[in-house]
């Protein structure tokens, strides 16, 4: 089969969230590690948000993590990436929901967006109210239901599942603008989350994503085989900045 290739830079969670559902199940994958803000207009055409990742394999095109992990999972063999049992399917589900949504408004779009993309790509100044009112008001309240719902030991729902691929990749993220979980605070979560990093595809792509977040744009396609990744022969990335429909102001 040939390989598929992901259009998005791993920085993104929601860019390794799918690398790490194609390493779960086997799927071979070129990688084109653009931004999602210097995507060109050919990335209109695939990516009408203009949001990463794409998924790109033949004539089939799929834009948004969710959907792409399960076109995955209905198209490949190899573990399950959801729980067999329907209650805990659907609690998965809810995980990576709030993971994709409410988690990320807040450690993405409010923390990292706000304090490490933002000034450097679109050029506006750091909104340091937002900031200080998404690490220190909203997100407390969404680490505590964290806490309340990972287990003392193993993963979400016992094997490696998608809610696990989810919630944990943002995280990263937080860390690189130093917001970072205090362990004496919420135990459960920090220790899952260094369960995570050690023993699931995520941690590679985690130790990738860093790197990128150090190197310069222009040379992240270099890096790549540092860590196993194919660069793809094409590339939809673009020279300037642009806002995408949903992009923060």
């Amino acid at each position: 089969m040939e390989p598929v290739t992901i259009v998005g830079n791993p920085v993104s969670p929601y860019v390794r969230k799918v690398l790490a559902a194609c390493a779960m199940k086997g799927v071979e994958v070129q990688l084109d590690p653009i931004v999602g803000l210097m995507g060109n207009d050919d990335f209109d055409r695939i990516s009408p948000l203009r949001r990463i990742p794409v998924w790109v394999e033949g004539e089939v095109t799929l834009c948004d993590s969710s959907v792409i992990v399960q076109y995955i999972e209905e198209t490949r063999p190899g573990p399950s990436l959801w729980p067999a049992d329907p209650v805990q399917r659907a609690r998965a589900r809810w995980l990576e929901e709030f993971a994709d949504t409410r988690l990320f408004d807040v450690l993405g779009w409010r923390l990292f967006f706000e304090i490490a993309l933002k000034p450097r790509y679109l050029g506006g100044e750091v909104d340091q109210a937002k900031v200080e009112h998404a690490r220190d008001v909203e997100l407390p309240g969404i680490l505590d239901y964290l806490e309340s719902q990972v287990p003392e030991s193993g993963f979400l729902f016992g094997a490696l599942s998608i809610a696990d691929l989810s919630v944990a990749p943002a995280f990263v993220n937080a860390g690189a603008v130093q917001v970072n979980v205090d362990a004496a605070r919420w135990p459960k979560l920090a220790a899952w989350l260094e369960r995570v990093e050690a023993e699931t595809p995520l941690g590679p792509l985690n130790a990738l994503a860093r790197t990128l977040m150090r190197t310069p744009v222009k040379a992240h396609r270099d890096r790549l085989p540092e860590f196993g990744f194919v660069a793809a022969a094409r590339s939809w990335g673009g020279d300037a900045p642009r806002r995408g429909p949903m992009t923060p102001s």
